[in-house]
């Protein structure tokens, strides 16, 4: 039986390569997922444990705990006097200090422009580079030398060959201070890694360093290396005593530790993120897979029943099947493993086109990536090849003799409606509970609506075949005038100048015309000429044969085939369904992506214009990364704008919770940024000083904050300051542009060092110009990490920032439906190996080989439609669920009409290009063959 199974899928080569192409793929997502997260992650624990390989223990200041979403801000600078209390300590061979800075550094392009304008980080470095210390310093020099002065700096390697520098070149930086040209003197990169991704370094004696960033007698950090014989807990335990109480000390393992468990924590989500299209795929790949099963096991019947007459058990049948599922998982797994190394390199490409370059390494190929791929792979397709594999166990010997025996139906067969009406409720009540529980939290509700969608796609797909009949006579005409405007915008570029060209080439008449029918197809269509050219020559040295005479391509619609192909959509409904529903679960995440986003830009773009009264918006150049401050102090400071107004924003605690604290201009604030009041009103603005805040309504409620409640504010600087609140306002949920407590512009500066910007609003007399819009940009043209917009431009930029994300979404859901294509395309064939005396009949009896493509063509586009009939409501319905769950952010629900208009006319193009194979096929054979197959 192993033997007669391993035959049996080498004599259907092309059935076993269509099935697999759906594990493949999804594989391939698996594989290409672990192996670039896992590569990112050894560049990042490269990183880390280079940064600390000749450090024991790192001494910085102590920082609050305060987490917003996840993220921690950087613990704060110490007095560059505690070095030397350092290097006192018992068991310390050396300690350097060194300045650090993520936010503040950016190195300019030749025109001027920022390098980093993706929201990547530039290091700003102020290292020792004395030999003495040089283990404690994680970058080495490729070229040149380490700066020496002031004036001197040392780049990456990533950023000078992107920029064309050199060394000897003069390189402008900005800093907290306005813009300042450096010589270049080396160039260097981190360790070993061969790209930091998008971030880039710049490299300042110490002394610069500290000026430039204003750490004016301070260090981030001190690196400290231990005698012989001392370890890190032995050093860190004696360094502990002599610390004042705003400084800690961390062994050198436990620092690379926790920042390599930070960076975990990101490619876990990215990881899991990938994980979900995979997932996607292989859930679409499995219906795929039963279908084609199902089929061949019907086709098969004989065959089966043949070897039960010899002596086959049940058993052996059913290990028969089932190891074919098991050869062609194993195949396909091993292929999509290493097809994974490409789709890795290909996710990669696709980040970097959106302006985000990962960090990069050696390939990392882990075993772990190989076990998951093979048992994902392997076991899909086990458990979407048993249902058809316990129906071939139930073929009777007598069928071996019988003409055109099916498989009798199950026993449970008239309990599938129940059960898939059951799988159906179950699924209903779980989106039920997430849509109408209020308790529920925004994880738990998602989770419900995840769990929910999964049972309603397969309650769907076990109830869909209901419906197809219905479906398939009110899509049968939609069907066929498709196909006839299709057939109208092909046929001048495709259709007709492939019937010249091959009429040219072999084609009856004289010299002549056959010449002038060559010339005219190659003029219309030159793709289509080299195509036949190289169709020529393969005649000219093979044996092969070209298809002539060839009927003259129509436009006219063949209502006969088109009616014959509606038939044989209507006559199996469950193979239609199973087929469709792969398009159907592709089809409803796009619609449901397309409708829930929709209304995310609607809400995006409302909750902008209803807080913004500006003309002119100053914002870092990815439009969200805070900006030094004194951008807006040098805008306020021209005399071209009417008022200008600057909302700074940092992280702290607000009576021991953190929150995020906003610094505004308490005078000018009102003209540019439109509160909506819910206790006070904008008399309270000029009250605030340095005791007062306003905080939002929701903040208020959901801290139980009152007017005249007095709150703790302690900022990340460890300074404290106590405030009453005086108002409270209601900011769009989807889009606030102020923070949760906002204090006066005068009380966050003395809370915070180096106060930073999320705006700068300006407002200019009469209507916005070009000339006034120059001069703007000229009083921040010493700050390049900004850009000023107008209003409307910023609400636009928004946007398309927004569509960005959507686009990759799209292409990561295109894996889904490139397997639901195959799937379309097996099914067809299939069909038409199993019709193969019906289509030898019908070209017997006068149907010609156009009717036949046409026939085949219209069942897939019945197809295709049918699973975007019942995959459009499925995802608008998932949409309003999900817009349900997330009506905290009061997001809109809008319907996007025409994008699901452009949906149905790629579906029906989907169910034309998967017809073409097939339908090709069945034209092709010969009647009488035909008539004389089994």
């Amino acid at each position: 039986m192993i033997r007669f199974a391993l035959r049996g899928l080498l004599g259907r080569k092309l059935r076993a390569v269509l099935t697999g192409i759906a594990i493949v793929l999804g594989v391939a997502m698996i594989s290409g997922t672990y192996i670039l997260t896992d590569t990112i992650d050894r560049a990042f624990k490269s990183l880390f444990t280079e940064s600390y390989a000749g450090t024991d223990a790192v001494v910085t200041g102590r920082g609050l705990d305060i987490s917003i979403d996840g993220e921690s801000p950087p613990n704060p600078p110490v007095d560059a006097s505690l070095l030397e209390t350092v290097r006192g300590a018992e068991g310390v061979a050396l300690a350097t200090g060194s300045v650090l800075d993520e936010r503040n550094t950016k190195i300019l392009t030749p025109e001027g422009t920022s390098v980093s304008s993706e929201g990547a980080p530039t290091f700003g470095f102020g290292i020792d580079t004395s030999p003495e210390f040089d283990q404690f310093n994680p970058l080495s020099v490729l070229e040149g030398r380490w700066p020496a002065m002031a004036d001197e700096v040392v780049i990456d390697v990533g950023t000078a060959d992107d920029q064309g520098y050199a060394v000897g070149d003069t390189v402008e930086i900005s800093t907290l201070r306005p813009k300042r040209s450096f010589e270049l003197v080396g160039v260097a990169q981190y360790g070993s890694l061969d790209s930091l991704g998008n971030a880039s370094f710049a490299v300042f004696t110490i002394p610069a360093a500290q000026e430039l960033l204003e750490r004016s007698g301070q260090y981030d950090a001190i690196s400290v290396a231990a005698n012989d014989g001392v370890t890190e807990e032995e050093l860190v335990a004696a360094i502990e005593p002599v610390l004042p109480g705003n400084a800690k000390v961390v062994s050198a393992t436990a620092e690379a530790a926790e920042q390599v468990d930070e960076v975990s924590e990101f490619t876990a989500i990215f990881r899991y993120f990938l994980l979900v299209f995979a997932g996607i795929a292989l859930f679409v790949g499995a219906f795929v897979i039963f279908n084609t099963f199902s089929i061949t096991v019907a086709q098969r019947t004989r065959e089966f029943a043949t070897l039960r007459t010899i002596g086959a058990s049940r058993r052996q049948i059913l290990s028969s099947v089932i190891l074919e599922s098991l050869v062609i998982g194993l195949a396909a797994s091993l292929v999509g493993l290493g097809l994974g190394v490409l789709l890795a390199e290909g996710i990669e490409g696709l980040f970097r086109t959106l302006g985000v370059e990962l960090p990069t390494a050696d390939r990392v190929f882990a075993m772990r990536t190989v076990i998951v791929a093979l048992v994902v792979g392997v076991g899909v397709t086990l458990v979407a090849g048993l249902f058809p594999a316990v129906r071939a166990t139930r073929v009777p010997p007598i069928a071996a003799v019988r003409e055109g025996s099916t498989l009798p139906k199950s026993r449970f067969a008239p309990f599938i409606p129940w059960v898939a009406g059951i799988v159906a409720v179950v699924a209903l009540v779980l989106l039920a509970r997430a849509m109408f529980t209020d308790e529920l939290g925004t994880a738990d509700r998602l989770l419900s609506i995840a769990a929910g969608v999964l049972l309603l796609f397969l309650g769907v797909a076990m109830l869909s075949s209901h419906v197809v009949r219905p479906l398939a006579a009110v899509s049968s005409p939609i069907g066929r005038w498709a196909a006839f405007v299709f057939t109208i915008l092909f046929w001048p570029f495709g259709l007709l100048p492939y019937w010249l060209l091959r009429y040219g080439a072999w084609g009856p008449g004289t010299a002549a015309r056959r010449v002038g029918a060559f010339v005219g197809g190659a003029l219309l269509n030159p793709l289509i000429a080299l195509i036949v050219l190289v169709m020529w020559l393969r005649r000219a040295v093979t044996t092969w044969e070209p298809e002539w005479p060839m009927e003259f391509p129509s436009v006219v619609p063949d209502r006969v085939a088109a009616r014959t192909g509606g038939e044989n959509a209507r006559r199996n409904p469950s193979r239609t369904a199973s087929t469709a529903a792969a398009l159907m679960i592709g089809i409803a995440l796009v619609s449901f992506i397309a409708t829930l986003t929709n209304g995310m830009k609607a809400s995006n773009r409302e909750a902008i214009e209803e807080q913004i009264a500006a003309d002119y918006v100053v914002t870092s150049l990815d439009g969200y990364t805070p900006f030094v401050a004194a951008a807006g102090d040098a805008l306020a400071a021209s005399a071209v704008p009417e008022l200008v107004t600057s909302v700074r924003s940092d992280v702290g605690l607000v009576d021991g919770e953190s929150a995020e604290i906003g610094g505004i201009e308490p005078d000018t604030i009102a003209e540019a940024y439109v509160f909506d009041w819910r206790e006070g009103g904008e008399s309270v603005l000029a009250t605030l000083g340095t005791t007062r805040a306003v905080a939002s309504s929701n903040y208020a409620e959901d801290h139980d904050l009152a007017i005249g409640d007095v709150v703790t504010i302690r900022s990340s600087a460890d300074r404290t300051a106590k405030v009453t609140v005086v108002g409270t306002f209601e900011p769009p949920p989807f889009y606030p542009l102020l923070e949760s407590v906002n204090v006066s512009k005068e009380l966050f500066d003395s809370l915070y060092d180096r106060p930073r910007n999320s705006w700068t609003w300006a407002n200019v007399a009469g209507e916005s110009t070009d000339e006034n819009r120059v001069q703007l940009e000229a009083a921040i043209a010493g700050y390049p990490d900004t850009q000023l917009e107008t209003r409307e431009e910023w609400i636009e930029r928004e946007d398309t920032d927004f569509n960005q994300f959507i686009s990759f979404l799209y292409v990561m859901l295109t894996l889904a439906v490139f397997v639901s294509i195959f799937g379309m395309i097996n099914t067809l064939v299939l069909s038409v190996y199993e019709r193969t005396r019906e289509i030898g009949m019908l070209r017997a009896i006068g149907m010609t080989r156009r009717q036949v493509r046409r026939m085949v063509r219209q069942e897939s586009i019945i197809t295709a439609l049918i699973g975007t009939a019942v995959g459009l409501p499925l995802g608008i319905f998932l949409a309003a669920l999900v817009n349900r769950a997330l009506s905290e952010y009061s997001i809109r629900f809008s319907i996007p009409w025409g994008q699901l208009a452009v949906l149905t006319i790629v579906a029906i193009v989907i169910g034309i290009l998967a017809a073409i194979m097939p339908a090709r096929r069945a034209a092709k054979l010969d009647p009488l063959r035909a008539i004389a197959y089994e």
